[in-house]
């Protein structure tokens, strides 16, 4: 059985493109205002449709669903004037696809199963903090550093560890991140651009659903429709127990488990913030028992 994306109704292709239209000024899109006041906040419809060479009728009927195929020409015109960058700019071109196209019901989540080289490659990492999460953030396994580095979430049930769940909703989150705002944007991108290309993810639809409803500053950026997330950089932590750290990461995807991906944090040997790790990798493993690390016969339903 197939479900038709809907043509006379909303698309996520729609809500993209309303909520970036209003995030771009006219100054920003290199137009001219002219005096008095505008009530819209960003680009006018009639606007973008100008910058893009499409009639005003054209992206009405984009916006509101009930045109669903742009040619790959006015999808990169909409880019353009939206001023996407290229994640972005691919994100569009996928939310295209999805809304022109009959698609399978979605499929169940992926498996939460922890390969058991994969656990081995996280003792290997220590004293670096590392951990490996699924497609919407849920904590599948860490090593002992990976889970002390994240204060006070084993005291939550192990699947109820998520760090999207962590962020908004730990009463220890806000002081542990020195940007928290970046921190937040960066899950929420990415969940966002995970419901533009499978809205009807059970996983990502009970997550989101819970944050909505507990967390208005989640509702507030997943409504910017921000896609582009960060898989690598530096973090800085003020962690209760071994100070101030400034870590560098990176995230990568986990080929034969589709979803998972493995991040790990790391110092330069011998500095301060290197030895806060191998304090922070010596408190963890005191609580190792608490790690969450999958059983090999764990069910696979979504998280809840």
């Amino acid at each position: 059985m197939t479900r038709e994306q809907p043509t006379g109704g909303d698309t996520e292709l729609g809500r993209f493109l309303r909520a970036r239209r209003g995030r771009i000024t006219p100054a920003e899109a290199g137009l001219t205002v002219g005096p008095g006041l505008r009530r819209t906040p960003g680009l006018r419809r009639e606007e973008l449709a100008t910058l893009a060479g499409i009639s005003i009728d054209y992206c009405t009927r984009l916006e509101r669903g009930k045109e669903t195929r742009p040619s790959p020409s006015v999808v990169d015109a909409l880019a353009h004037a939206l001023r996407l960058e290229e994640d972005e700019h691919e994100h569009l071109r996928s939310l295209v696809a999805l809304a022109a196209r009959t698609t399978p019901e979605p499929p169940a989540p992926p498996s939460r199963t922890i390969r058991p080289g994969m656990k081995l490659l996280l003792e290997t990492l220590r004293p670096n903090p590392t951990h490996v999460v699924s497609r919407t953030n849920d904590l599948l396994a860490a090593n002992p550093s990976g889970l002390k580095l994240l204060t006070g979430i084993e005291e939550w049930p192990t699947r109820q560890r998520n760090i999207a769940r962590y962020v908004f909703l730990h009463p220890a989150a806000r002081s542990l991140f020195h940007d928290w705002a970046t921190q937040v944007r960066g899950c929420v991108a990415r969940l966002r651009a995970l419901a533009g290309t499978d809205p009807d993810a059970p996983d990502l639809t009970r997550l989101a659903g819970e944050l909505l409803l507990k967390s208005p500053e989640f509702a507030r950026l997943w409504e910017r429709y921000d896609i582009k997330g960060h898989s690598h950089g530096r973090k800085t932590f003020h962690h209760p127990d071994v100070g101030d750290l400034t870590l560098g990461y990176q995230s990568m995807e986990l080929e034969g488990t589709p979803g998972h991906r493995l991040i790990t944090y790391y110092a330069e040997p011998g500095t301060a913030d290197h030895d806060a790790l191998v304090l922070l990798d010596l408190l963890g493993s005191q609580s190792a028992p608490h790690a969450p690390t999958a059983p090999q016969d764990e069910p696979t339903s979504p998280s809840a």
